[in-house]
């Protein structure tokens, strides 16, 4: 199938290693001191390794190439140590965030109580089968939204897993990533939160494509925020 793939260019190539450990699905491997796309089918075509080459030797390409194989890269990670992360980074561990109950919102120092119930919360950075997704009600948010709402946590995030991303910023279709977490979790219902401007449309429309492709009937809504932080009916 002809679909977007990464491409090293082994002369700027530094060796560094950077990019086999951004690479989340482990398709980049050091060989000889360069970076090799060693496995095609892991490849999502996201690019998280873009960034962090500090050589620019990768760039996007489209030929043909495998379909990215979700379920190989799963069972290639289950394989590892259990602390052996797969972009080498700590932070991007799926953990669940435990919380003592609490009757109001406002602790003894006046301030708001989080309500955040899971980490990470970046679209790219979820791992479609961590255990908090079962029997999740899902917040799909525009990252945005948060700094415009006042009230998010209290409103949007408690008792939801959380999900943010920006369709223009990140330049990615998110579609995929959702529709590993629909079809292979038991979700009881997805909100969107979006922005009143029209960027914000993708993320939007990456849902209802991940939703239809899921081939699930699950319960959701949108909602959308005005930039001066008011729900727009």
């Amino acid at each position: 199938m002809i679909r977007k793939i990464i491409r090293i260019d082994e002369e700027k190539c530094s060796g560094c290693g950077a990019c086999a450990d951004a690479c989340h699905e482990g398709a980049i491997e050091m060989i000889d001191g360069k970076a090799r796309l060693t496995r095609e089918d892991y490849c999502d075509g996201f690019g998280d390794c873009l960034p962090a080459c500090p050589a620019d030797a990768i760039t996007f390409e489209e030929r043909e190439a495998p379909a990215y194989d979700e379920a190989a890269v799963f069972a290639a990670k289950k394989k590892k140590q259990p602390n052996d992360l797969p972009c080498g980074c700590p932070g991007t561990k799926s953990k669940a965030i435990h919380r003592e109950p609490f009757d109001c919102t406002v602790n003894k120092n006046d301030k708001i109580e989080s309500h955040l119930s899971q980490w990470p919360v970046q679209i790219k950075l979820l791992a479609p089968n961590a255990p908090y997704f079962d029997g999740a009600n899902l917040l799909v948010a525009a990252d945005c939204t948060a700094y415009a709402y006042g009230d998010f946590h209290r409103d949007f995030i408690k008792n939801r897993i959380t999900l943010i991303g920006c369709p223009k910023l990140d330049e990615i279709d998110y579609a995929d990533k959702l529709t590993a977490i629909i079809a292979n979790n038991d979700i009881k219902s997805v909100t969107v939160i979006r922005m009143e401007v029209p960027c914000c449309g993708g993320i939007e429309m990456a849902v209802k494509r991940a939703l239809q492709a899921s081939g699930k009937i699950i319960p959701w809504q949108v909602i959308t925020i005005s930039i001066d932080g008011r729900i727009i009916e």
